[in-house]
């Protein structure tokens, strides 16, 4: 249980953090348009509707930043590398790196929602003071641009009675990437639902890429400058404070008070995004340059049940346990990429993948070099990239789970540990290598050629882990698995409820593959 609190809390700690930093800037940017003299005659048509609105766009910004970091790959890989004499606790924190990427986009889509409400207000409020002839002074604020004629005079965008909302979102910059906006988001945020991305995965991928319109359409969206401000020149020769009950001598040439001029506000999204997007930039071009580097299929195998085993080699390519690379074949599709765990040890001389047919992309792959009298298909490989199951070696014990093809990334640990065994590697921490069990028709498994087979059946995991607790009082273990949610429960459970409170005891660690 030691070890579980503490990697719990870390990631309590991370989590806080990142929330805490959302609510600091919603209340900043909302005290701030709420209070600031420079917004005062905003206020005044406008209310409250502004700060939600600009509030919310503070922290859209801070998001935005954000959702492209845990899936910059090599960023990731790069970190784990240099990570490695950190603590656990912290290393695995770059493990839930989806889960964060989700999380970020799910406080986007939150934001969205509340950044468009608001901004439906202001519009409501825009055309009802523009339509008002009461003399209020939100009602002069909205004609001061007939009145002045002046392009700094302007404070609403709705400037003739004639002007729909409509027209105003439809013509302008705000209003039209603020549509495209919306639109790529509902469209990438339904798309990576889980059935969708399971069953449709070109869909997911395809339409995931509407993250360029995105971006493209956040960084100009606040061009346009609909929502105004008071200039400080303005401010310093007519400070509302002081003019704003007099409104109705703006007009005297006696008065002491001018009508206030109003300037746009500065594009922000830019300077928010523009670090993140630079190295995402960077680690695309670093992956099409790897992408390009030639592949050499040097083995093709036919295994039972739909399962294509490729074995390759490539320039300079250094793999190890547990790793996994992205695959195009250009002759089926040359924008979609599939991640695949490798199979073979980094010990071998060739790496290799396993295929099953899940669906179109894969089906028709394994079609391709089913054909024998066609030229084999061109492949193209990105990667490798780091996964939890390279921490394999730093356990004395470890728990291998692999459910269907999920037990693929399992095969390249257990072909590496005989490789070890075989040279007697003297830095080898794990001491217990007992028995590999795969369910499989054949004699041998397809995937690591061992002759052991197994008993079906659903294991009893509180037997298991009071087993290995028992045997191992002393040891640290690591649990890895590769399957599905229901079963990464039950593991994570037990693994809380038989880690030891004496941190000198047997502690579980719990780690899932995720892609």
């Amino acid at each position: 249980m030691g070890n579980w609190v503490v990697n719990h809390w870390f990631s309590v700690l991370f989590l806080a953090t990142w929330l805490g930093l959302n609510v600091f800037l919603f209340v900043h940017a909302f005290l701030s348009y709420e209070k600031a003299d420079k917004y005062f005659y905003t206020r005044e048509i406008l209310g409250s509707a502004l700060a939600w609105a600009r509030a919310s766009a503070r922290c859209l910004n801070f998001n935005s930043t954000l959702i492209l970091l845990p899936v910059c790959r090599n960023l990731l890989s790069f970190l784990r590398g240099t990570c490695s004499f950190c603590r656990h606790a912290l290393r695995k924190q770059l493990d839930h790196n989806l889960a964060f990427h989700k999380l970020v986009a799910y406080m986007i889509c939150l934001h969205t929602a509340i950044h468009i409400i608001a901004h439906l207000f202001n519009f409501e409020h825009y055309s009802r003071s523009r339509w008002a002839t009461d003399g209020s002074l939100a009602s002069i604020l909205s004609t001061l641009s007939q009145q002045e004629r002046d392009e700094d005079s302007w404070i609403n965008p709705i400037q003739s009675p004639n002007m729909t909302v409509e027209y105003v979102t439809f013509t302008s910059i705000t209003g039209v990437t603020g549509v495209i906006i919306t639109i790529a988001l509902v469209l990438m945020v339904t798309s990576a639902m889980e059935f969708i991305r399971r069953s449709y995965f070109e869909v997911f991928w395809y339409t995931h890429h509407i993250f360029i319109v995105y971006f493209i359409g956040l960084e100009i969206h606040g061009i346009g400058g609909i929502v105004r401000g008071q200039t400080e020149e303005s401010l310093n020769e007519s400070h509302p404070h002081r003019c704003a009950e007099f409104f109705e001598q703006w007009d005297d040439h006696d008065s002491h008070c001018k009508h206030p001029r109003f300037e746009g506000l500065p594009a922000e999204s830019w300077k928010w995004i523009l670090a993140p997007g630079i190295l995402y930039i960077f680690e695309r071009i670093l992956r099409f340059y790897r992408s390009k580097q030639k592949v050499v299929i040097t083995k093709v195998v036919m295994h039972p049940s739909k399962v294509l085993e490729l074995q390759m080699s490539k320039r300079g390519f250094i793999m190890e346990v547990g790793q996994y690379i992205f695959v195009n074949c250009p002759s089926i599709s040359y924008l979609e990429w599939h991640p695949f765990t490798l199979t073979s040890a980094p010990e071998e001389d060739f790496f290799s993948i396993h295929i099953r047919a899940v669906g179109d992309w894969t089906e028709n792959l394994i079609r391709a070099f089913e054909q024998q009298h066609s030229p084999i298909p061109r492949i193209e490989v990105d990667g490798p990239f780091g996964t939890v199951s390279e921490d394999v070696f730093q356990y004395e014990v470890a728990v291998l789970v692999g459910a269907g093809i999920g037990v693929t990334p399992f095969a390249s640990i257990l072909k590496s540990i005989w490789y070890k065994f075989r040279h007697a590697d003297h830095n080898l921490k794990t001491q217990t290598a007992g028995h590999a069990a795969l369910n499989f028709d054949k004699a041998t498994d397809i995937l690591t050629g061992l002759k052991q087979k197994t008993s079906f059946g659903r294991p009893m995991w509180d037997n298991e882990f009071s087993t290995i607790a028992n045997a191992h009082p002393k040891s640290v273990v690591g649990v890895f698995l590769c399957g599905p949610q229901t079963l990464a429960k039950s593991l994570s459970k037990c693994c809380h409820q038989y880690s030891s409170l004496d941190p000198r005891k047997v502690q579980f660690y719990f780690n899932k593959e995720d892609f």
